[in-house]
């Protein structure tokens, strides 16, 4: 069954960079800046707490119509009716999440070279984030960067969309898109700025 990603911008949180007081905050400046996608990263939070943002985010993004994806937790994104789930390495596999949450869910995983890529589409994920493609502090437990040589690669083995993830910043986009990537996802370079709205619009400009 064909699942359609309509976003090209896949944003994901981290409170430990925003500059804002409330993630909520961020994400809505976010969204009003044009994006269509946000992960939920908090790996240190909670059920409840967990549950709390998440059915907070949840309204946000469906007034913007927007998609929201819950990391790891299956259970959370059934319980919000969020749009997806996004699997890491340590993760339940993509074919044992799709009996959770269903045929309509999408389901994202996180991949750091392009066999992985490989294993996850077969695997059945309807998308997959590569990276780190360039240097970032959230991704150095990763190893050394890809490069963008590594995009081209993955999508040359794959039939669905690849987001380049890992030091991405607007002047980067036009580089990764021409390797073939499908859409970028990135934390600080929307997170960690001082105009949340006015960086995601130049994403979205770039980008389109």
């Amino acid at each position: 069954m064909a699942r359609t990603i309509d976003f090209k911008l896949y944003f994901i949180t981290d409170r430990k960079q925003m500059r804002t007081t409330t993630m909520e905050k961020a994400v809505e400046e976010a969204l009003a800046g044009g994006l269509q996608a946000v992960q939920i990263r908090e790996k240190d939070l909670g059920t409840r707490e967990l549950l709390t943002m998440a059915h907070s985010l949840r309204a946000l993004t469906a007034r913007f119509n927007a998609r929201l994806f819950i990391n790891d937790r299956a259970d959370i994104a059934v319980a919000v009716d969020a749009d997806g789930v996004q699997l890491g390495h340590t993760s339940m596999p993509a074919h044992a999440v799709r009996t959770v949450v269903g045929e309509q869910m999408l389901i994202g995983v996180s991949t750091h070279s392009p066999e992985e890529v490989f294993m996850a589409e077969r695997d059945g994920a309807d998308f997959v984030t590569l990276g780190p493609i360039y240097e970032t502090p959230s991704k150095i437990k990763y190893g050394k960067p890809l490069g963008v040589d590594s995009i081209r690669t993955g999508k040359n083995r794959v039939t669905i969309p690849v987001f380049a993830i890992g030091g991405i910043t607007p002047d980067r986009v036009n580089e990764v898109m021409g390797c073939g990537a499908d859409g970028v996802a990135v934390i600080s370079a929307i997170l960690a700025s001082d105009d949340i709205a006015a960086h995601t619009k130049e994403f979205m400009r770039v980008l389109n």
